[in-house]
């Protein structure tokens, strides 16, 4: 089984520690959008990456729209991995939808896990009474159609719009390269299931220590949803980054490792 899991998520594992940092990519991407940071901790942890079943160089023959028709299939393959792997203390690395990934896996499991960054995180995309994430439901069935109708022209448009730093075209295109590699059907309901999902129950059931990582200009997660999980994450800590967009592990790296480092020595230091 574990062979199986770990060829299914085509895991890769690095560095020189034991503790492991397990790094999880979002929606549109795969591990090898992480190349500008892991290589930065693996002297003093253990780095594990993987692509989500559907998602890079997963096997796709192992999707399952059942399972994977709400997050807690995501969260089974962290687990899956985890278990897999025997992984402890794990300090868990979440881009974006990832983040909510982690906070489902860490309360399903939490004695395997250590503590919890989150780049980009949104509990709930669309907005609700009181509540501002960002989105109205209609933008949501908008985006949702188009990428049915024209799933080319959907990831030419929006990639460009959620990596933002349009002075480095290159930034956007790797995502809109990454978007266009996915299975259309595949991608399509990982959309729905990340932009429909509303993980606000979750956050008082999560006891781990967690970073949130709040960028600026971001289109997917505006500021309020960074203050609105800031409040609601009791042993949480909030940094607001000068980098813009919305995947600043790629845009900007340098000061992604200065703060997930910064965090981990305030914290610990690796075993």
């Amino acid at each position: 089984m574990s062979t199986d899991v770990l060829k299914r998520n085509n895991v890769t594992i690095h560095g020189k520690g034991s503790t492991p940092m397990l790094f999880a990519h979002g929606f549109g991407c795969a591990q090898q959008m992480w190349r500008y940071i892991w290589p930065a901790f693996e002297e003093d942890y253990k780095i594990v990456l993987f692509d989500y079943v559907g998602s890079g160089r997963s096997d796709l023959s192992a999707y399952n729209s059942e399972r994977y028709a709400n997050l807690n299939g995501y969260a089974e393959d962290v687990l899956d991995i985890c278990r897999a792997l025997d992984l402890r203390d794990v300090i868990f690395v979440g881009h974006s939808v990832s983040s909510m990934v982690g906070v489902i896996a860490s309360i399903k499991e939490p004695d395997r896990f250590r503590e919890l960054i989150m780049i980009g995180p949104s509990p709930r995309y669309i907005n609700d009474e009181a509540y501002l994430g960002g989105f109205e439901r209609q933008d949501i069935d908008e985006l949702l159609t188009t990428m049915e109708k024209n799933y080319i022209g959907w990831a030419n448009f929006l990639a460009p719009a959620i990596m933002k730093n349009d002075e480095r075209p290159e930034l956007g295109q790797e995502l809109i390269d990454s978007f266009c590699s996915t299975d259309p059907v595949i991608a399509r309901q990982f959309a729905e299931v990340t932009f429909l999902s509303d993980n606000r129950r979750d956050l008082t059931h999560v006891k781990h220590p967690s970073l949130i990582m709040q960028c600026s200009e971001d289109l997917v997660a505006p500021y309020e949803v960074g203050y609105y999980l800031r409040d609601q994450l009791t042993t949480s800590t909030l940094v607001l980054m000068n980098a813009t967009g919305h995947c600043p592990h790629m845009s900007a790296p340098d000061e992604t490792i200065h703060l997930i480092r910064q965090y981990l020595q305030s914290n610990h230091q690796p075993a």
